[in-house]
């Protein structure tokens, strides 16, 4: 069985859904971006989440890059990518 891939980044990327993975004092959260330049064309505007429970901020990431037709950038500094999501790599 294929693993799906996510490309770890630093910074947000104007291109892409931009997946963001932190931990807090509340615990682990997730934050789901998609720049207006990606948008562009499928949205009116931009989207930001805001922050959720890291496991919803992902699921609702592969939804909305799947109808979107955009590819998934992580931004994990705390380390808090689980396994069974997938493999991440840097380019």
């Amino acid at each position: 069985m294929t693993s799906n891939r996510f490309e770890q980044v630093d910074e947000l990327q104007d291109d892409a859904l931009n997946l963001s993975l932190a931990q807090t004092r509340e615990g682990q959260t997730g934050r789901v971006r998609v720049p207006l330049s990606a948008a562009e064309g499928k949205l009116p505007g931009g989207v930001d989440s805001g922050d959720i429970p890291a496991r919803d901020a992902f699921r609702g990431a592969i939804k909305l890059a799947n109808d979107l037709k955009l590819a998934i950038v992580v931004i994990d500094p705390d380390n808090i990518w689980q396994k069974e999501w997938g493999e991440l790599y840097r380019d």
